[in-house]
C-alpha cells in the first residue's frame, strides 16, 4: 500500500503509483471529503469543462434551439407565476 509522511509545512508527496491511478499531474486540483469521523476521500479533479460537451443529451432527442429553449423558459416562469397566484387566491 503506497504511503507518504507530511512535512513539518504540511505538505504531503502523493507516491507516483497514486498520481497515475487517479491521473494527477501538475496543476491538478484534489478534493477531501469528509466520509466520517477522522476519515476522509481524496478525490481527483482532473476533468475539463470540455469533457462535459453532451452529457445531458439523450441519443433519442435532438438538440433544442436557442428560440426553442427561450420558449421552454418563458412557457414555465408563466406556469410558475400562475402557481403563485393561485396559492394568493387560497390565502384569502
Amino acid at each position: 500500500m503506497p504511503s507518504s509522511t507530511m512535512t513539518s509545512k504540511g505538505q504531503i508527496t502523493i507516491p507516483k503509483e497514486v498520481r497515475d491511478d487517479l491521473g494527477l499531474e501538475a496543476g491538478s486540483t484534489v478534493l477531501f471529503v469528509k466520509v466520517g469521523e477522522g476519515s476522509y476521500r481524496m478525490v481527483a479533479r482532473t476533468g475539463r469543462i470540455q469533457d462535459l460537451a453532451g452529457i445531458l443529451q439523450r441519443s433519442d432527442q435532438r438538440p433544442l434551439t436557442i428560440e426553442e429553449i427561450n420558449e421552454g423558459i418563458a412557457d414555465a416562469a408563466a406556469e410558475s407565476g400562475r402557481r403563485g397566484l393561485d396559492a394568493d387566491a387560497e390565502s384569502r
